[in-house]
């Protein structure tokens, strides 16, 4: 399993938005992602970098892997 890098949010949510996600709103610090027929949605702290652990959370809740999200970056 690669190591999960830290990015910024702005990588972040264009990472998943090539995934299929949209952007829903954004509420204090927080940037709301969601997906048309995924119940779950992802919360990307707008913060100056977002943590390992968070990232990798995000990632298990969008039902992807690692090495998907990071094909993305590509």
């Amino acid at each position: 399993m690669p190591a999960v890098p830290v990015l910024s949010p702005q990588v972040i949510v264009k990472a998943f938005e090539r995934l299929g996600w949209e952007v829903a709103r954004q509420r204090g610090s927080h940037i709301i992602l969601t997906k048309e027929g995924h119940i779950a949605t992802l919360s990307v702290p707008k913060h100056a970098e977002v943590a390992r652990g968070t990232l990798r959370s995000l990632i298990a809740r969008a039902g992807t892997t690692v090495e998907e999200f990071l094909d993305t970056l590509k």
